[in-house]
């Protein structure tokens, strides 16, 4: 004889292929920009950097949402939701910021002036410019080092960026 919910947890549930996909693309971009870097000699510059971070907070928080639901404990779901929606909101922000990067790549908006060439900083004397010359190696954000069918990865991103979102938005709203 059962009592309560048989066997019910371990039904699958429609929201988890939703959100292991969007978790599977968010995975594939990261590991798409370190191959680039590593395999393809892409160094990325520094918006390119900064827009990793979602990523790197947003993959945990996912892998954690899925990871708890398939757990037995008392507020699994709620955390699950909590830990997809975390997972949404970095997927939106990656979305903004490579939204960003395309624009300055696009020259719709001027860039920081720390990677785009648009200003100078203050050297002091010619042989502190003369040394900052030397070791400097700054990749520029607003120039695109490669293009994949017209858009730059920057572009790419912002694409994949928001299939992920819109994934792990359909996952939050279907959870029980």
């Amino acid at each position: 004889m059962t009592t309560g919910h048989p066997r019910q947890h371990w039904r699958p549930r429609p929201w988890r292929p939703t959100a292991l996909l969007a978790l599977a693309i968010a995975l594939a971009v990261i590991v798409g920009a370190w191959g680039f870097q590593i395999i393809g000699g892409l160094a990325p510059c520094p918006l390119c950097l900064i827009e990793r971070i979602p990523y790197y907070i947003g993959i945990p928080l996912g892998a954690i949402g899925l990871a708890v639901a398939a757990s037995r404990m008392p507020a699994a779901t709620l955390m699950a939701k909590l830990a997809m929606a975390g997972f949404l909101v970095a997927m939106l922000v990656s979305t903004g910021l490579a939204a960003y990067h395309a624009g300055v790549e696009w020259g719709f908006w001027a860039g920081p002036t720390t990677c785009t060439g648009a200003g100078a900083g203050s050297a002091g004397t010619v042989g502190d410019l003369i040394n900052q010359l030397e070791g400097a190696t700054v990749v520029r954000c607003d120039e695109a080092p490669i293009r994949i069918l017209g858009l730059s990865l920057a572009g790419w991103n912002v694409l994949a960026s928001l299939a992920a979102a819109g994934l792990a938005a359909r996952a939050v709203v279907r959870m029980p």
